[in-house]
């Protein structure tokens, strides 16, 4: 009888600690907070398990201060060559210039001119695209990958750094821990290392099991960055692998975009990559950021952003948020993963309103079932504001994009969901150029001409099995 008075006061105990935890952890939504209390409350044992594991976001106190004592020691963006300030002047209309401003608030990154650019065709272009700047490099070779897989585009992409360590030329590859673990544990990588690449980790898992301890396994590094030379740099939506993505092959082809980018806006990315290899590397490569960056020909303002648990909280919903909001004639998005908070489903739907022409492209068969039925719970609210959907029906779309008014373009590796919002490392790379963004919305309009059409009557129609779940679905979002 003791031993049982004792057990349930140790409970009891537990569950309280617990849930003061949850009311006093920063950065956590009130929605957020309530839906915890409710599982550790309603779910014993479990509860508490569950919020230990996945309730906050913690990679583990060492890696953060690592982390923030990486990014307080690295060097501003340097200037340009001499005599070629001019160039490298961000020319902004004054309707976007708080757009820059939201994302220097993050990054640290001023816009910054005198770029160019160019969309790949697709993803196996993108893969031969990088290979021929690898094997045209000559100084350095830097990529930073979320899923490396040892696949066709994969290994082509091994192949070109160790022809390019061969001949001299400094490889730095990173992949993340979790989701190019098959790379990482292939023979590939140790090739690599032997050839003269310099290869690491981001993330590391190490003991599956005592890594919930010290922090959440699902905290990723989910950025895509090359940059070659200093001058050259790829951003957008594709990991290193074959658009059949063999280790989710029945969801392919994997639709991906990526931009081509030439210009000083390679320096920020080479900082955005620079913050990680240090970190997880331990290798300090200051020197190349601190070498004046070479005369820009004249070109459009861009800007990179880069989020993640260590930067400031809310970042990224407030960027997205600040474009919608500037939105006021066209406004089309893409992403594959929609599980929005109020506030950026809210400011969908006021763009709608406000009789700005609206439209969300999702794909139709989403690889995360729970994602997939959480974003369709928010399809009703959408529409009835205006909002046009439409489902890709070509493959997983991909691509995460947005466009307004025909002149500014987001595109990276950031979803619009909680995870891309508070657990995942991301990049992005924001530009003002009417010439760019018309190509992005040509390949926007692309998706949607391979999608079907999501109206208010095929919603209504969906089954209450069906609603319920996806209702339910989206009842997870705020402890995600």
């Amino acid at each position: 009888m003791n031993g049982t008075i004792l057990f349930f006061a140790a409970h009891v105990f537990i569950e309280l600690a617990v849930m003061v935890r949850v009311v006093l952890r920063p950065n956590r939504a009130p929605a957020s907070r309530i839906a915890w209390l409710v599982v550790v409350a309603s779910l014993p044992i479990f509860g508490f398990i569950a919020y230990i594991l996945f309730g906050e976001v913690n990679i583990g106190r060492r890696r953060v201060a690592l982390l923030r004592e990486v990014l307080k020691q690295m060097p501003a963006v340097a200037a340009a060559a001499p005599g070629e300030e001019s160039n490298m002047q961000a020319a902004v209309p004054q309707e976007y210039q708080h757009l820059f401003n939201v994302g220097r608030s993050i990054s640290g990154f001023d816009a910054i001119g005198g770029n160019s650019a160019r969309l790949m065709a697709d993803s196996n272009s993108t893969i031969d695209a990088m290979v021929a700047d690898i094997d045209a490099a000559t100084e350095h070779v830097h990529l930073l990958f979320y899923i490396w897989l040892p696949d066709n585009n994969g290994l082509k992409v091994v192949e070109a750094l160790k022809r390019a360590a061969a001949r001299g030329v400094k490889c730095r590859a990173m992949a993340d821990g979790l989701g190019s673990r098959t790379m990482i544990r292939s023979e590939h990588w140790q090739r690599m290392r032997d050839a003269g690449v310099l290869v690491a980790i981001a993330l590391s898992i190490g003991n599956p099991l005592l890594r919930p301890l010290v922090g959440r396994i699902d905290l990723r590094n989910h950025r895509k960055i090359v940059v070659i030379d200093g001058v050259i740099t790829y951003c957008g939506s594709q990991n290193c692998a074959d658009p059949e993505f063999l280790v989710k092959a029945k969801f392919a082809p994997w639709v991906d975009a990526v931009v081509r980018f030439e210009g000083p806006i390679a320096r920020q990315n080479q900082h955005l990559f620079a913050s990680d290899w240090i970190a997880y590397a331990g290798e300090n490569i200051d020197y190349l950021l601190r070498q004046p960056i070479p005369a820009p020909r004249p070109g459009f303002a861009a800007q990179v952003i880069g989020t993640g648990p260590t930067v400031r909280h809310s970042a990224m919903p407030e960027m997205f948020e600040s474009l919608i909001y500037t939105a006021r004639r066209e406004l089309i998005i893409s992403t594959p993963y929609y599980v929005p908070d109020e506030s950026m489903q809210n400011a969908i739907c006021a763009s709608a309103y406000r009789g700005v022409d609206t439209t969300i492209i999702f794909p139709a068969r989403n690889d995360s079932w729970i994602v997939g039925g959480a974003s369709r719970s928010y399809y009703a609210d959408l529409l009835d504001a205006g909002v046009k959907i439409y489902e890709y029906i070509g493959g997983l779309l991909h691509t995460k994009s947005l466009t307004l008014d025909g002149q500014v373009t987001l595109i990276g590796s950031a979803n619009m969901d909680r995870r891309s919002f508070d657990l995942n490392y991301e990049n992005n790379i924001l530009l003002c150029d009417a010439s760019l963004t018309a190509e992005v919305q040509q390949r926007q309009q692309q998706y949607i001409a391979k999608s079907k059409v999501i109206s208010r009557d095929k919603v209504d129609a969906w089954p209450v099995r069906r609603r319920f779940q996806d209702n339910a679905l989206a009842m997870l979002g705020p402890i995600l």
